[in-house]
């Protein structure tokens, strides 16, 4: 029988060969939530949910469909989102005296459940509309970025880069990108890396942290700042410009997930932790929601 990780990266691994990457911009200005606790869904089950199509944010699980007076459709399919079931505990253990004691520990299994756009079922979406509120993208954007805490130093230059040795992002002017979007989609793309670095989240290992093309932490890191881009661009309403489609970019990435089918897991949930910090939230702010 398959795991978790490997029925969701099944699924990511589908879109790829169908063409399109889902950690593109998925969304604008609303992330998907459940619409009875109203808490936004966070890491993968971000893009999951996202890329399903609907045009409402609000999901249900099939009881509490049946809660609020209402039914899934015949025939709809759900959606999975996962989460992180988290166990005490107790191990034996001998200590140095050769007496037995109690160690208390956790554990930590991935699990998933099913959920329903309230489009897929009857009568929500006409009583629960869209909370989305109208935003200037572009002002959205640059306060992201100016609020960002503890940001690091940002100048021009050519190429568009971060530099952890220096803790700097290079630039390159918004003249030479083709739209605002693909300015700020490249900003927080950078922006994005930059929180590995050993004064923010600390993500970089340190025989790593240039992230040399083409290792194995190179490749985890742009899925992290890819996603983390992605995150930025949606919640400021902005399309995320600067990713391809093209089909070796995609076969890189389909050939990255057979191999490692936690890979995208891990880089979605470093990504929302990279997004989290820049718009200054904090922990408990961030948990997850079921």
């Amino acid at each position: 029988m398959p795991t978790v990780a490997e029925i969701i990266t099944e699924n990511v691994i589908k879109q790829l060969e169908e063409g399109v990457a889902p950690w593109r911009k998925p969304w604008s200005t609303s992330v998907p939530r459940n619409l009875i606790t109203k808490r936004p869904y966070r890491g993968l089950n971000v893009f999951m949910l996202a890329t399903q199509g609907y045009g409402s944010p609000y999901w249900v699980t099939f009881n509490q469909a049946k809660q609020l007076g209402s039914h899934v459709r015949q025939g709809e399919k759900s959606s999975m989102v996962m989460f992180w079931k988290i166990d005490e505990l107790v191990r034996r253990r001998i200590d140095s005296d050769g007496e037995p004691s109690d160690e208390k520990g956790k554990s930590f299994l991935l699990r998933y459940y099913r959920v329903f756009n309230i489009e897929q079922c009857h009568g929500l979406s006409s009583l629960h509309g869209d909370d989305r509120k109208p935003v200037n993208p572009i002002a959205e954007c640059e306060s992201i970025a100016d609020r960002m805490p503890n940001r690091p130093t940002i100048e021009q230059h050519s190429q568009a880069f971060y530099r952890p040795s220096a803790d700097m992002v290079g630039m390159p002017s918004r003249n030479c990108f083709e739209s605002p979007e693909a300015y700020y989609s490249t900003l927080f793309h950078e922006l994005t890396h930059s929180t590995g670095h050993k004064s923010r989240l600390n993500r970089f290992e340190e025989a790593a942290t240039d992230h040399q093309f083409g290792s194995e932490s190179y490749s985890k890191e742009e899925l992290v700042a890819e996603m983390g881009a992605a995150m930025l661009a949606g919640i400021a309403g902005v399309s995320h410009a600067t990713l391809s489609n093209s089909a070796s970019y995609l076969q890189t990435w389909i050939t990255r997930l057979k191999s490692d089918s936690r890979l995208i897991i891990s880089a979605a949930s470093q990504a929302q932790k990279a997004v989290d910090h820049i718009l200054g939230k904090t922990q408990n702010e961030g948990r997850d929601s079921r």
